[in-house]
């Protein structure tokens, strides 16, 4: 699946979610490709050449709904999340 491919309804299948306000869940998702492009120094276009990327998106989703008041900071990241981001990154330093 690719990174644009990802919507409100696919991340609540994900999450396993039988309500949800698709609003709140576009919001978290925009959230999840910013962290993405800020993280592996990737654009939008080229996340879209990694489809493992579209499994850390969906990760740090469920990380983002699972955890609404607690803040991130690099050193909480999913291990998961940042194994498949540092395969892509170019922001090593």
């Amino acid at each position: 699946m690719k990174v644009s491919e990802i919507t409100p309804v696919v991340i609540a299948a994900y999450i396993r979610l039988d309500e949800y306000d698709a609003e709140v869940l576009q919001q978290i998702y925009e959230g999840a490709v910013a962290y993405v492009m800020s993280y592996t120094g990737l654009t939008r276009e080229e996340l879209e050449l990694h489809e493992d990327i579209s499994t850390a998106i969906l990760v740090l989703c469920q990380d983002a709904y699972d955890n609404r008041s607690m803040y991130v900071d690099k050193n909480n990241v999913n291990k998961t999340v940042e194994t498949i981001l540092n395969m892509h990154s170019r922001n090593l330093l």
